[in-house]
């Protein structure tokens, strides 16, 4: 339930995109085609699926305070946290690269395509925030990183692609001249984000929230009542 519940919440609760609005260089330029955003969208699932559960294992075993320990007691005392952003950050140009030599050599048309937003990928925000969302949020597993992080790939991949789509269709359209271009793609991606919000009460709710209703509607059911007692008194 963990594990599901996690999923959910990060591609539809928290999206990269509509959410905390990280990685928009990408999304607005490379989102002209539905076949560029689906070549950079897995891009961005592969490595955020390699990156995250890779960076919770430098966060526990090396970077926390404490978290040399295994190495010997005198080392228990040593508090790496402040090297977090560099090796966060050399992991994901690692994995970048690693995807980068892969699209060359199997896909020369996309990655064509993808132009200078491929190795673009080792900067964007979306990556890096995958990680530190990761930290700070002190997710307690292995697993969970994974999980978090292909989900939120998976979150950016959706975004991209709806945005992709819309563009591709709004061409034909009768759009006034000003917001031709970015302005109508930035008013696009807000409407999304608002749609979005709506999922914010998917994971909520259930007995939890009812007793609360319930104890809410005795309290004005006995106000009710006093006032009605309060009415005839004064009728008397």
């Amino acid at each position: 339930m963990e594990h599901l519940e996690l999923f959910f919440k990060a591609i539809f609760i928290d999206n990269m995109v509509f959410a905390t609005f990280l990685g928009m260089c990408s999304y607005l330029a490379v989102s002209k085609k539905v076949t560029t955003a689906v070549g950079l969208g897995a891009a961005v699932i592969f490595v955020m699926a390699i990156t995250v559960p890779l960076n919770w294992l430098l966060d526990q075993y090396i970077l926390q305070e404490g978290a040399l320990s295994w190495l010997g007691e005198e080392y228990a005392a040593y508090d790496l946290s402040f090297l977090s952003f560099i090796m966060f950050i050399a992991t994901i140009a690692t994995m970048v690269q690693l995807v980068e030599i892969i699209v060359e050599k199997f896909s020369p048309a996309l990655y064509n395509s993808l132009g200078i937003f491929l190795p673009l990928i080792a900067v964007n925000c979306a990556i890096l925030g995958g990680s530190l969302f990761m930290q700070s949020r002190e997710i307690q597993s292995l697993g969970l990183a994974f999980n978090y992080g292909v989900s939120s790939g998976i979150g950016w991949f959706l975004a991209i692609l709806a945005i992709a789509a819309i563009r591709e269709k709004i061409r034909y359209s009768n759009v006034p001249a000003p917001l031709r271009g970015l302005g109508i793609t930035f008013i696009i991606t807000g409407l999304m984000a608002i749609g979005f919000m709506s999922f914010g009460g998917m994971l909520t709710g259930g007995d939890e929230e009812e007793a609360p209703e319930q104890t809410v509607q005795v309290e004005v059911t006995k106000e009710a009542n006093d006032l009605a007692n309060n009415e005839k008194e004064i009728i008397k």
